[in-house]
């Protein structure tokens, strides 16, 4: 497994929010469906609500 950094952005109440997040992935695609997956239900996000913008690996 490789290690990706995701950054995006999400919907919050003040606006767009940046984040950055390191994901254990086999390649690109996994790493960001994970990131939707953990960062959606930890802060109670749909897929629409975030934009997944750079997915680089380390």
């Amino acid at each position: 497994m490789s290690q990706f950094t995701v950054r995006g952005t999400f919907q919050a109440r003040e606006g767009d929010r940046p984040f950055e997040t390191t994901v254990d992935a086999p390649n690109e695609n996994v790493a960001r469906e994970r990131t939707f997956a953990t960062f959606g239900s930890q802060h109670g996000l749909k897929r629409t609500q975030m934009d997944v913008t750079e997915v680089e690996a380390q």
